[in-house]
């Protein structure tokens, strides 16, 4: 007997289609999605081990010969399942822009500098309670085509696999205050509210290190009512 995951509740991910996004109209699925039984296969698996994760991969501001340009953060955070329980040694991934908005990536070629210090991406494996911690920079706004003068609001890209194929989650975190998140449809493509929320990390002090970086906290929940919203 296996037992299941229970199915989140309408709301809390994103349509398949928001036209807002004017990106899901070119590669939502077509037909109705068909549902798969839950079954080992689905309940158990990938298994990542901890041997390709180093020790300083979770500070993205020590990654080469200099330091990095822009504010420095903290993010720290727990993974939880939907009860609320820890899922400990489970491989937490990063990516952003840098400071000036801009992506290490070929496919990035608006007008804006790269920082030669700064690559952008990192990981790390939950501890035993399900707790992670990154170090980086506060990554800034930048322009993208989805509509007349259109801009993504400051946020760090998160993936994590969980314990099974079904606790897949790629999200996307924001930061309190922003006043992008307001005209962004892919924040907006979250219909309720309360799960729309759950992407904005809580400014703490207690994470902050003085004189150093602001510390951020962003808690990640895979699956249930209260889950993590899917943002590609």
């Amino acid at each position: 007997m296996t037992t299941g995951f229970r199915r989140p509740p309408a709301g809390i991910h994103p349509p398949l289609d928001s036209p807002d996004y004017r990106a899901t109209a070119l590669r939502h699925p077509r037909e109705p999605l068909v549902i798969i039984p839950q079954t080992l296969s689905e309940l158990s698996g990938p298994v990542y081990g901890p041997g390709a994760v180093g020790p300083a991969d979770h500070d993205l501001t020590h990654q080469h010969a200099g330091d990095p340009l822009g504010e420095r953060i903290v993010i720290e955070g727990r993974v939880m399942d939907e009860d609320g329980r820890a899922i400990p040694h489970t491989l937490v991934e990063v990516w952003q822009a840098n400071a000036a908005g801009r992506y290490a990536h070929k496919g990035d070629q608006h007008a804006a500098p790269l920082d030669p210090n700064f690559s952008g991406a990192g990981r790390a494996l939950s501890d035993a309670d399900g707790r992670f911690r990154f170090v980086s920079i506060k990554p800034g706004a930048y322009p993208w085509p989805n509509h007349p003068n259109a801009w993504r609001p400051a946020h760090v890209h998160f993936s994590l696999f969980g314990p099974s194929f079904l606790t897949r989650l790629v999200t996307q975190m924001y930061f309190p205050g922003d006043p992008l998140l307001a005209f962004d449809p892919i924040y907006q493509s979250i219909r309720d509210d309360r799960a729309r929320k759950r992407l904005i990390a809580g400014f703490e002090l207690a994470i902050t290190e003085p004189g150093i970086a602001l510390g951020y906290r962003f808690d990640l929940v895979l699956r249930g009512r209260d889950a993590t919203p899917m943002v590609a």
